[in-house]
C-alpha cells in the first residue's frame, strides 16, 4: 500500500466472548491435523478435546462464539480519526480476533478461549462500532445466488435483511455463504439501530470491487430496497446474468 501513500498498521486484536455461549455445547470449527480413530480418542481423553470426524480420519472441533468486545477498537478509531496527518490503513480483526474472556471476579483480567471467531461477524462488529457507512464482505464466488449451479440461477441485485431471513439465504451454506449473509444483516440491522439509516452491506467478489459500489456486480443489503409486487417485495434480481450450471468448486451461494 505504500505506493500509492498507503501506510498500513497491523493490530493484533482481542475480542472478548462468553465462555457460556450456546456455541460451546457443540463446536463446529475442524482445527489442527488429522488423526486416526485411536489416537483421536487418546487425546480427547488426556486433553479434553473434542474430535469429529473428517472424512476417513478425526479432527479436533472449537466452537465459534459471538464477538461481544473488540478491545483494542479505540486504539483502531484513533488510526482511522488522526493518523497524524498521514494516510493510514488499519489492519483489525485478522482471522476473527484473539478469543478472550473476562475472569467474572476480575472483569479486567482476561483469559484466552481455545475457540475460533468468524472473522465476518467480527468485521461486522467492528464496522457497526466505528460508525461505518458500509461493510464490503469480498469473497472468490460473487454475490448471493439463488438456485447456483442450476439452469434459473440468479443473482440478487439488492435485498433487505428482512428477505434474507425470511428466505433462510445461506442457511444450507454454514462453512460458507451463511456466516456472510448473517453479518452483512447483523452490520445493517445494527447500524439503523444507532442511527444511521441509511448504512448498507455489500457481498461480491474481490476482482469486481469498483463495481460492487456502483451496485453493477455482488449484492447490496440494505433496510430499504424496492422490490416487483408482494412476491418480489425486498429484493431486486440482477438481469442478463446466470451462473455456471456446474460448479467446478463449492460457491458461495443462497441455496
Amino acid at each position: 500500500m505504500s505506493c500509492v501513500g498507503v501506510t498500513t498498521v497491523p493490530i493484533l486484536t482481542q475480542v472478548v466472548v462468553d465462555p457460556y455461549s450456546e456455541a460451546f455445547k457443540d463446536p463446529p470449527n475442524f482445527v489442527g491435523p488429522v488423526y486416526g480413530a485411536m489416537e483421536a480418542q487418546a487425546l480427547g481423553e488426556s486433553l479434553g478435546w473434542v474430535m469429529k470426524p473428517d472424512g476417513e480420519y478425526f479432527r479436533r472441533v472449537v466452537p465459534s462464539p459471538p464477538p461481544l468486545e473488540i478491545l483494542q477498537i479505540e486504539a483502531i478509531r484513533t488510526l482511522l480519526e488522526h493518523g497524524n496527518g498521514k494516510r493510514v490503513l488499519p489492519i483489525a480483526c485478522g482471522g476473527g480476533g484473539i478469543p478472550v474472556s473476562r475472569i467474572p471476579a476480575r472483569p479486567t483480567t482476561l483469559q484466552g478461549v481455545e475457540a475460533v471467531i468468524d472473522k465476518d461477524a467480527c468485521g461486522a462488529k467492528l464496522a457497526t462500532e466505528l460508525g461505518a457507512d458500509a461493510y464490503l464482505i469480498l469473497t472468490d464466488g460473487g454475490g448471493i445466488w439463488e438456485n447456483f449451479g442450476k439452469p434459473n440461477a440468479r443473482e440478487m441485485a439488492a435485498a433487505t435483511p428482512e428477505y434474507l431471513v425470511v428466505k433462510g439465504a445461506g442457511k444450507g451454506f454454514p462453512g460458507s455463504m451463511g456466516p456472510k449473509i448473517q453479518a452483512a444483516i447483523d452490520f445493517v440491522e445494527g447500524s439503523v439501530g444507532n442511527g444511521r439509516e441509511n448504512s448498507w452491506a455489500a457481498i461480491g467478489d474481490l476482482k469486481d470491487i469498483e463495481k460492487i459500489l456502483g451496485n453493477e456486480e455482488g449484492t447490496i443489503i440494505k433496510m430499504d430496497v424496492e422490490g416487483g409486487g408482494c412476491k418480489g417485495k425486498g429484493v431486486v434480481w440482477r438481469t442478463g446474468k446466470t451462473g455456471p450450471v456446474t460448479p467446478t468448486k463449492q460457491p458461495h451461494k443462497y441455496g
